[in-house]
């Protein structure tokens, strides 16, 4: 970037008369995703769907700035129709998982399943488990969770409670307490916006452990956590050829389950 002819750093605050000059490309170049060998835990395939096992260090689709080594290139070179199904960047992408969290995701093959699938996250007739580590003791056995979500209003990679949001609803129900150090939770989202149940959780004074967007991560490496503890349990849905409903489940992480151990550990030896 030039001003008045001289080049300037990015941070250069421009003053009121100036001219600025920046060279632009000539062309952009359009984002291209290539079939990636990547190995791929798969739980159910056919010619419609195939659901994945998805691990907790794996983006699902790829963005401008990194277009390798997500779900969707492994998906490309393991399926071969796939291309043209849902856009360039998301083929067969109907619903997502942040990156860090694991779990069961669905994917369609072909137009047909993608726009029945698509319909079913729509109308809120999937059904969503997922399990989760939050930091502190939980007080209720269960609750609802209803606050509408909006993009922060500051911080544009975090989404925040919102008055003026998109509806957002969390059911759950606490499996274990430990002590007043953790809580292990099953989360029902009955909608799907993003960062959900992360920032619902946070908005009850219990971030997810491992979170490093909304909760202290630092803390939680006492338990040997280097993620978010959020795992899709398992996923529920009608088949869009045969209206069948069927159920996938994802057992626990080897990851998720030391986290336990180390907490339980941490709890016994404390007391």
């Amino acid at each position: 970037m030039k001003v008045n002819g001289q080049i300037k750093k990015p941070s250069y605050k421009l003053k009121e008369g100036e001219i600025v000059e920046v060279d632009l490309p000539e062309k952009p170049q359009e984002a291209t995703v290539q079939p990636e060998e990547i190995e791929l835990k798969v739980l159910y395939e056919d010619r419609d769907i195939v659901v994945i096992d998805k691990p907790g260090d794996m983006i699902v689709h790829p963005v401008p700035s990194k277009l390798s080594g997500t779900l969707v290139n492994a998906l490309l070179h393991h399926c071969e129709d796939l291309q043209g199904v849902g856009g360039k960047l998301r083929p067969g992408i109907v619903h997502r998982l942040d990156k860090e969290t694991s779990g069961v995701i669905v994917v369609a093959k072909n137009d047909f399943a993608h726009q029945s699938l698509s319909k079913q996250f729509k109308d809120r007739k999937v059904k969503k488990t997922y399990i989760l580590l939050v930091k502190g003791r939980v007080k209720s056995d269960e609750g609802v969770i209803d606050l509408p979500l909006a993009r922060h209003p500051v911080l544009r990679i975090k989404m925040a409670v919102v008055e003026t949001g998109k509806e957002a609803i969390t059911e759950y129900r606490v499996l274990k307490r430990f002590d007043d150090v953790a809580t292990l939770v099953l989360a029902f989202p009955k909608t799907g916006r993003t960062h959900q149940i992360r920032v619902h959780m946070k908005s009850l004074g219990h971030p997810i452990m491992g979170d490093k967007i909304y909760g202290k991560p630092k803390e939680d490496e006492i338990f040997g956590i280097k993620r978010q503890m959020l795992h899709a349990l398992k996923l529920g849905f009608f088949h869009p050829r045969t209206g069948k409903w069927m159920e996938f489940v994802s057992p626990l992480p080897e990851d998720f389950k030391e986290a336990i151990r180390r907490i339980h550990e941490y709890v016994r030896e404390r007391s």
